[in-house]
């Protein structure tokens, strides 16, 4: 027999558990009979346990209508069955809610209890008509004798307010009176509703400041001053003269209250309402900063959390204070929570300065050392074999968070960040940076490869001081076999071998010993690598040879020889491997070397060592004479200086971001007219169609024959546009004529595929976007914030030097010769003098900071090259006389001046 009562449909679903959506269906069919049933106790009781099923995610929507019957019960206690039901069933679009209208009026003004009944209940189904409806009687009730039926009714008003805001138009005057009610509750309950609505528009709520003051300084009740507070946050800054009201009460709350919850609000308040200002802000923000700190040292991990949180937010107007407890901040690191970890991370970023940003790096580094065994080694390992001491042991970190490849990836990209701020603006050492480098290269374990190659490239090419310590790390980093034992596994970092192939060649004179570096930039293990770095490797090895052959050429001796045939045959030996790479520009580069290095194996193979005496006397007597002076022939092979002017002619300069801009155009130069004019109107106009009746085509190719090749072209060009206006402006094509329009077109560009004028364009052709590219706006995306430092770094530095050195770096750029650059700014760091060395920024030519090497005289190395002249003996044979012959200033010699 079946029981109508909610408790034996609760233990009817737990004794059915195995069937029971069986026995669900069999009690919402009893439940339809029971529901209508005239004795309103029996329906009562179905609404009661429908709602029940309805929690559980039954639908109950059938019988909307038997629940206002049953909130229209006169009894109170299926009155309240009747608004649980509505309040769990009933949604906005609930038709039975216009019923509703006149039942909740009647109810508004019955007996108190009924009354509290229906304000709870209108709270969750107001509708916009309902709070229209309704706004007068809600009003009406904010005067009630009953304390907990004005603060149901100011809690009603808001959420009618929500759906209706013309209600606080007459209920404003009403709400400020409930801030002065007798009962606590009902003021509470009003600040409430004021702090809810005062974030949509704070200025209509300022003329309440007064009474809040006085609420705040005169209650006790923790909850609501934590309301207050927050409303005053989000008063003061439309008043100002509200932040000198406000400091000394919340500065009192701050130092005597032990509410941990209201001690955070003052906190926050102070940060977004702008009291931190001025002496007494500064007073403030030391207490704030003071009791957040006591905050880090709780076990509570909520506490930790939110003193961070507030701690970013005061470090951009009082860092100093915040640096107090940077020992504190770092310990965060470490913490198994990845959220504190996280806010950690930005705090320590917003607090990095040029003081601190290398012990706060140099900590951050340590925590991404592995304690396991990798593939990779440490950072601590790898840094041993640089400066050859020993080995500090890593630091423990079993199950440290910061093993997490998502969290590795973040911190690596946090140190990247730090040190590339504003154009490196806080490193003071760029060798310490350098150094942390390469230490991330090889203790990262996620791909950051890209943006450490970028950095390094970046940091070689605009700090002259700098780059012979560069170029002595990439050495050790060529020559270790780490990157490259493991350049397909992730997060190897192997792009860092692209930075250091690249600066050895092009730095290549701080090399001491460049030819030592061949053999690692021309290994067979390069084709296992990606494509990109193989063919830098093989136009750093070419640079290099270049650069070393030119210096053994200035010094020649005759015993070098053998060895520069030794390094050639090598050179030839190993190149050929990369001829049949898969890739085409690998292919392309080893090809270009290996002509070249064929040329100059012949070259030395067909040179003959001269004694001095048939230097001075043998040949004189048939030499031609310049000036009356015979040269003599040089004492060295003349391929030695083949390589080197194809690459050191020109310094190469960081470039300013407007440069390009500032290109003056070449007199002369018309960028609109055709560089190869247009084929002939005969070959443009598709065969078998009509030309104009106007005549334009035979009249423009009778005078064909008389126009020069710039008008032809250009009139070519206006008959061609008055043709297709023609044909757009006709009738439109049938399919036949379009299909075989298709079919010549194609024809006509399989003749002009051999036509070495024109490009053609094989890839897929793609619907064309709609959007206007051009009106996009480019925005720039800043880089992460910077980090703060730490004391005790866990890695060695790599720098034998521990005197720090003062680097220029050239964060302007270079800018074409003659133009003017836009954000030229004075000598920055502690040398006034040193900007004076600096990169060349206009048409003058400072001397360069790095020592400059005596490539010879045909060869300066200056950042604008001078013409070169070259004066060559003539041969025998071909006449007497002088002559003199000038190369051009962008054809480099190969032969070095005669004396």
């Amino acid at each position: 027999m079946w029981e109508r009562t909610l408790q034996d449909l609760i233990r009817g679903l737990r004794a059915n558990k195995k069937d029971e959506s069986k026995f669900i269906s069999q009690a919402v069919d009893e439940i339809r009979q029971e529901i209508k049933s005239k004795d309103m106790e029996l329906k009562a009781a179905a609404v009661l346990k429908l709602t029940y099923l309805n929690m559980l995610g039954y639908d109950m929507s059938w019988a909307s209508f038997h629940v206002v019957e049953v909130m229209s019960s006169p009894r109170i206690h299926l009155k309240t069955v009747g608004y649980l039901a509505a309040v769990q069933s009933f949604q906005q679009d609930t038709d039975v809610l216009m019923l509703t209208t006149n039942l909740l009026k009647k109810d508004l003004s019955s007996k108190p209890e009924d009354v509290a009944v229906t304000l709870n209940g209108l709270s969750h189904i107001v509708t916009p008509d309902l709070a229209r409806d309704l706004s007068q009687d809600l009003i009406a009730m904010l005067n009630h004798s009953r304390p907990h039926i004005r603060k149901r009714a100011v809690l009603a008003l808001y959420k009618a307010s929500v759906k209706y805001p013309e209600v606080l138009s007459h209920s404003m005057s009403r709400l400020k009176e409930k801030l002065e009610d007798p009962d606590p509750g009902v003021v509470a309950a009003t600040v409430n509703v004021l702090c809810e609505l005062a974030h949509q528009n704070p200025r209509d709520y300022l003329a309440l400041a007064p009474q809040l003051f006085y609420l705040l300084t005169t209650s006790s009740n923790n909850w609501m001053l934590i309301k207050i507070i927050k409303l005053f946050g989000d008063l003061s800054p439309y008043e100002p003269r509200l932040v000198k009201k406000l400091q000394p009460p919340i500065t009192d709350l701050i130092t005597t209250t032990p509410a941990i919850s209201l001690l955070y609000e003052c906190v926050h308040t102070c940060i977004t309402g702008g009291m931190l200002q001025g002496a007494s802000g500064n007073a403030l923000a030391r207490t704030c900063v003071t009791k957040l700190a006591g905050f880090l040292q709780d076990s509570d991990q909520n506490l930790k959390y939110i003193a961070l949180l507030a701690m970013v937010k005061i470090v951009p107007t009082h860092p100093e204070l915040v640096a107090e407890y940077q020992d504190m901040i770092m310990s965060s690191i470490n913490d198994q929570d990845i959220s504190i970890r996280m806010r950690a991370l930005d705090l320590i970023s917003a607090m990095v300065s040029r003081n601190n940003l290398q012990p706060m790096v140099q900590q951050l580094l340590s925590h991404l050392v592995r304690t396991d065994s990798s593939t990779l080694p440490s950072a601590t390992q790898s840094l041993s074999r640089y400066t050859g001491s020993p080995s500090p042991p890593a630091p423990t970190l079993g199950g440290s968070p910061s093993q997490s490849p998502a969290y590795r990836l973040t911190l690596s990209q946090r140190i990247l960040s730090l040190g590339a701020q504003d154009v490196y603006e806080n490193v003071v050492d760029f060798e310490w940076y350098i150094s942390v480098l390469v230490d991330l290269a090889y203790v990262a374990g996620v791909d950051v490869g890209v943006e450490i190659r970028d950095q390094l490239v970046d940091i070689t090419g605009r700090v002259r001081g700098a780059r012979r310590y560069a170029v002595q790390l990439m050495v050790k980093l060529l020559s270790d076999d780490t990157f490259l034992l493991n350049a397909s596994d992730a997060g190897s970092c192997a792009e860092v071998l692209w930075a250091a192939a690249w600066i050895c060649g092009e730095y290549c004179g701080e090399l001491a010993e460049p030819q030592k570096l061949l053999p690692y930039l021309l290994q067979p293990r390069l084709t296992a690598i990606s494509p990109d770095i193989t063919a830098v490797y093989l136009q750093a090895a070419m640079k290099v040879f270049g650069f070393w052959a030119a210096e053994l050429a200035d010094r020649w001796d005759d015993d070098d020889l053998p060895k520069v045939k030794d390094t050639v045959d090598m050179v030839l030996e190993r190149t050929s491997d990369f001829v049949t790479h898969p890739d085409i520009e690998v292919q392309e580069r080893a090809a270009n070397i290996l002509q070249l290095f064929t040329f100059v194996r012949a070259d030395l193979s067909s040179y003959r060592p001269k004694t001095d005496a048939g230097f001075a006397y043998g040949e004189s007597s048939n030499s031609p004479v310049f000036d009356g002076i015979a040269p003599a022939e040089p004492q060295f092979p003349k391929s030695l200086y083949l390589i080197r002017p194809l690459f050191g002619s020109y310094e190469l300069n960081p470039v300013a971001p407007s440069a390009q801009a500032s290109v003056p155009l070449p007199e002369g130069l018309d960028l609109s007219a055709w560089i190869v004019p247009p084929p002939d109107v005969s070959h443009v106009i598709e065969e078998g169609e009509e030309e104009p009746a106007d005549g334009k085509h035979k009249k423009s190719r009778k005078g064909k024959g008389k126009e020069s090749g710039k008008s032809k072209g250009k009139k070519r060009m206006e008959r061609t546009e008055d043709e297709r206006t023609t044909l757009l402006s006709g009738a439109l094509e049938t399919e036949e004529e379009k299909a075989e329009k298709e079919l010549r077109r194609a024809e006509r560009l399989e003749r002009m595929r051999d036509d070495p004028y024109y490009l053609i364009d094989d890839r897929p052709s793609m619907k064309p976007n709609p959007v206007d590219v051009d009106s996009i706006p480019v925005v720039r995306l800043d880089d992460l914030p910077p980090l703060p430092q730490a004391v005790d770094p866990q890695l060695p530095n790599l720098r034998s030097s521990p005197a720090p050195v003062s680097f220029v770096i050239d964060r302007a750029g270079e800018m074409p010769e003659g133009a003017v650059h836009p954000a030229s700014q004075p000598p920055e760091r502690d040398s006034p003098s040193a900007f004076e060395n600096a990169a060349p920024k206009t048409t003058t030519v400072p001397p360069s900071l790095v020592p400059q090497y005596d490539l010879g005289d045909e060869i300066p190395r200056t950042g604008s090259p001078q013409p070169i002249k070259v004066t060559r003996a003539k041969k025998k044979g071909t006449g007497g006389g002088k002559k003199k012959r000038t190369s051009k200033p962008d054809t480099p010699s190969s032969v070095p001046q005669a004396d």
